[in-house]
C-alpha cells in the first residue's frame, strides 16, 4: 500500500465535527464539503464579535484586504448567528467585515449558525489561531481561555490547531512576562522569539526595551540576558542568596502540569538531593483521576 503524505488542513477536524463541514469549508478546511447555506445580507445586519480574542487589526492590512475585495469581493463567507430579526452577530470573519465597510459593499455573503456563546468564543479563538491572524500575546490567552473554560489539554490544542505541542507550551509562557513586555510583542515591535529568553527575568523590561532599540535578533536577545552570568568573576565567590525563585522553565512546568490535571501543582528541588511534586486534590474522585490518568500512562510505556 502506498504511503501519502499527510499535509495538515487550515484547520483541524475538531474544529469541522464542531460547526459542521459546510462551516469549516469557510474558514479554511479544504477538506471539508464546499458550503451550501451561504446567503447575501446588508452589512450593516451585521455586528462584532465580544468573544472576539483579536485586538489588534493593522489599518494597512485592512486596506490591503479592502483592495482585494473591491476587485474581486469576498472569496470565503463570513460566519454569524443569529441575534434578532435583521441583525447577526460575527463569530468568524470580523476582519473581512471590517474591510467590506471600508470597500463600501452593501452586502455580505454569510453563513448562518446556531451557537452557544461558548461555541462562539470557541470557534472565534481556534480560526483567528489558525489563520495566524493574533499577536503571539492573544494566542497565548486564546490558549489558555480554552484550556480554561472549556477543559483542553496542551496535546488536545495542539491537534486542534495543527502546531506542535512544544509551540502551544512556548506560547503559554508569555503570560508570564510583565504587562510592558507583553505591550511591546502586541505592537509588533517585539517577537516571542525576541521576548522568550526575559521570561522569569527581574530585569525584562529593561531588556526588552534595549532588544526593540537595537533591533536584536532572538539569539542576540538570548545573549544579552546571559551577559551579567557570563560578565561574574570566576575568583569571586558568589555570596550566599536567600532562598531561590524558582525559574521560568519550573513554572511552565506547573503551569503545564496544572493544566492538564486541573488540578494545583508545586514542583521542588534541592539540587543533587533531587525534589518533589505536590498535587493538590480536594475529593476522592480528583484522586482516583490522577491514579487512573498516571496508570493509564504506565501501560502505554509497557505496550
Amino acid at each position: 500500500m502506498a504511503m501519502v503524505e499527510e499535509t495538515p488542513s487550515r484547520l483541524g477536524r475538531g474544529l469541522a465535527a464542531l460547526i459542521g463541514d459546510d462551516t469549516a469549508f469557510s474558514l479554511g478546511d479544504r477538506e471539508a464539503q464546499a458550503p451550501r447555506g451561504v446567503r447575501e445580507v446588508p452589512i450593516e445586519f451585521l455586528r462584532a464579535n465580544p468573544f472576539q480574542p483579536r485586538h489588534t487589526f493593522r489599518p494597512e492590512d485592512l486596506e490591503d484586504l479592502a483592495n482585494s475585495i473591491r476587485e474581486k469581493g469576498i472569496l470565503q463567507p463570513i460566519v454569524v448567528r443569529p441575534l434578532g430579526e435583521n441583525s447577526f452577530e460575527i463569530v468568524a470573519g470580523e476582519r473581512r467585515w471590517r474591510a467590506a465597510q471600508a470597500a463600501q459593499l452593501h452586502q455580505v455573503p454569510v453563513i448562518v449558525k446556531e451557537l452557544t456563546d461558548a461555541e462562539s468564543l470557541e470557534i472565534a479563538i481556534i480560526e483567528n489561531v489558525q489563520r495566524a491572524d493574533l499577536n503571539a500575546v492573544e494566542e497565548a490567552a486564546g490558549y489558555e481561555r480554552l484550556m480554561q473554560q472549556f477543559h483542553y489539554t496542551q496535546e488536545q490544542l495542539s491537534k486542534m490547531i495543527g502546531k506542535s505541542r512544544s509551540h502551544v507550551a512556548n506560547t503559554l509562557r508569555l503570560l508570564a512576562l510583565p504587562q510592558g513586555v507583553r505591550s511591546l510583542i502586541e505592537e509588533g515591535k517585539l517577537s516571542a522569539g525576541q521576548a522568550r529568553p526575559l521570561i522569569g527575568h527581574a530585569d525584562a523590561e529593561s531588556f526588552a526595551r534595549e532588544i526593540v532599540a537595537k533591533g536584536l535578533s532572538a539569539r542576540e536577545a538570548e545573549a544579552l540576558t546571559r551577559k551579567p552570568e557570563a560578565g561574574a568573576s570566576s575568583s569571586t565567590k558568589p555570596k550566599a542568596l536567600p532562598k531561590a525563585e524558582k525559574d521560568a522553565d519550573t513554572l511552565a512546568l506547573e503551569k503545564n502540569i496544572s493544566d492538564q490535571l486541573g488540578l494545583n501543582v508545586e514542583i521542588s528541588f534541592s539540587g543533587d538531593k533531587g525534589g518533589e511534586v505536590k498535587i493538590a486534590y480536594k475529593t476522592l474522585e480528583q484522586l482516583d483521576e490522577i491514579c487512573r490518568r498516571l496508570a493509564g500512562r504506565t501501560a502505554q510505556k509497557m505496550n
